[in-house]
């Protein structure tokens, strides 16, 4: 029985990187459709609507501000 190691190798080693690709490319695919889905159902809210996060942009200033003098505190020392 002779057998060539190396392109027997070769072949498992084709095999494995075949099916990783062609599982990659389907994660790809259905990543793209749920993105669709998500964003079909589930529009991003439009420029009109700011009013309603004007709470939300204080407090994000105030966690911004707290943030700002953690970092310049800790590098005074």
């Amino acid at each position: 029985m002779d057998t060539n190691l190396v392109m027997e190798g070769l072949k498992f080693m084709a095999l494995g990187m075949g099916t990783v690709f062609i599982f990659l490319i389907v994660l790809i695919f259905f990543m793209n459709i749920m993105s669709t889905l998500i964003h079909k159902f589930f529009p991003e809210p439009q420029a009109g609507a700011e009013s309603a996060t004007a709470g939300q942009d204080s407090k994000n200033n105030k966690v911004i501000a707290a943030i700002t003098a953690a970092i310049t505190y800790h590098r005074q020392g």
